[in-house]
């Protein structure tokens, strides 16, 4: 609503919608509720389509139209997407699901399922909650707790901190290069690219930790999105670490209803690819996106092929150098899949790859800035790595104790100050 009013009344308008839906699904009985159900998700879809993918789809068609010199073309909407407009669409979505599937009971107090949407501090960037797990929370009684404050205030802090120091502070670097790519290096290059692997991370990372933290300070309990994702030993064990509350979305909501793998390892592959495409899509409407996801469909059932290949053997646990291995090799296949994700387009995308890996020589315009940035962004990240594989768990065993919250504040605070990178920078996610 801050730069246009009039985008509140999307929000009412699925309020209202959905709402009338889960009380009409719940009455109704035999193939009516099915009705219902598709007339709720085929509305909720088509204002997230109208607004995201008319002009993508439309565009791609009056561009065939062109090459096959056909007479068809049809106009633009050029409309601004509303910020967060697929996060409460899938919220939305989840609610009329689960009321059909009978897992949820029907919301007659219209504010508290309004609230369910609109619950400020996961509306724009999630985490996608579910009903079931949500709006129970809205009846029950939330009294002052210290616990619940000292956690949540210690995430918010660590949130800020992914984003102001690390996040925010990288994308100069990796501004520089997405636009200078003809100019630096293929050492820059690669530098850049594994540093927006740091970027998104602690920037998205950094949005769940604040609205986690923010929920927790009023006694509400949101999903945690992410576990350390940059931790994991294989492609699977990354998906199930990051933004795991949209992983979840699509295996309970699309690649299950598909079948799954209990139709066979080809329908399986099918349903991984179909899974991928969609979320690639859902990121953004670009055929660089729709690539991104389409690389991860492949390195998922490469995956699931090899997992089928070993049978019994998979069960045995790699040694740590195995372990190591595993994790490097899926932060670097990740980190190359990214560059699909932050460019403009595939072009761009194989520019910046072929530079990258093409032994390409260039000037450094400000070298002695460049060494510093590169060298403070390896640090942050690594005392990130650091603090939330030792440090944090010791903080949430302690649980809440008054000592140690206050040292950890004082040092995050004073790095925020210090370090921190105050302008208008939005989260990534936003756009989403």
């Amino acid at each position: 609503m801050s730069f246009i009013p009039v985008y509140i009344l999307i929000l009412f308008f699925m309020i209202g919608i959905d709402y009338t839906a889960g009380i009409v699904i719940e009455k109704a009985s035999g193939d009516r509720r099915k009705i219902f159900l598709v007339a709720s998700i085929v509305s909720n879809a088509g204002i997230l389509m109208t607004f995201k993918y008319f002009d993508f789809f439309i565009g791609n068609f009056n561009a065939l139209s062109a090459i096959f010199h056909l007479p068809a073309r049809f106009p633009l909407l050029r409309l601004i997407l509303p910020i967060g407009l697929s996060f409460h669409t899938f919220q939305a979505m989840s609610y009329t699901i689960e009321v059909y599937r009978g897992k949820q009971i029907a919301e007659r107090h219209l504010g508290i399922f309004a609230l369910y949407v609109l619950f400020f501090p996961q509306l724009v960037a999630g985490p996608i909650e579910r009903p079931g797990h949500l709006l129970r929370q809205f009846r029950d009684r939330h009294d002052f707790n210290w616990a619940d404050l000292s956690a949540g205030m210690r995430l918010m802090l660590l949130g800020f901190f992914k984003k102001l120091v690390i996040a925010d502070r990288l994308a100069f670097y990796v501004d520089d290069v997405y636009k200078n790519a003809d100019r630096v290096s293929s050492g820059y290059i690669l530098i850049g690219m594994i540093f927006f692997s740091f970027q998104i991370y602690c920037d998205f990372s950094g949005y769940s930790d604040i609205a986690v933290g923010a929920a927790r300070v009023m006694g509400f309990d949101l999903v945690v999105n992410f576990r350390r994702p940059y931790f994991s030993r294989n492609i699977r064990e990354f998906w199930s670490r990051w933004h795991i509350s949209l992983t979840s979305w699509f295996r309970d909501y699309v690649y299950i209803p598909l079948g799954g793998s209990r139709t066979g390892s080809a329908r399986k592959y099918l349903n991984v690819g179909i899974v991928f495409l969609l979320s690639g899509l859902w990121h953004g409407a670009g055929w660089n996106f729709a690539v991104w996801g389409a690389i991860h469909a492949l390195l998922m059932m490469g995956y699931l092929f090899y997992q089928d290949l070993r049978g019994e053997d998979r069960r045995r646990e790699p040694s740590r150098l195995g372990h190591a291995v595993g994790m490097l090799a899926t932060f670097c296949l990740v980190t190359v899949t990214w560059v699909f994700f932050r460019a403009s387009g595939i072009g761009e995308a194989w520019n910046i790859l072929s530079y990258a890996f093409g032994r390409k020589r260039g000037v450094i315009y400000d070298q002695l800035l460049t060494r510093s940035t590169i060298l403070l962004g390896f640090v942050f990240f690594g005392l990130l790595m650091l603090f939330e594989r030792v440090v944090s768990p010791k903080l949430e065993e302690l649980g809440g104790r008054f000592w140690p919250d206050i040292v950890f504040g004082l040092i995050a605070l004073t790095s925020i100050l210090l370090f921190g990178v105050f302008g208008n920078s939005s989260f990534i996610y936003f756009q989403f």
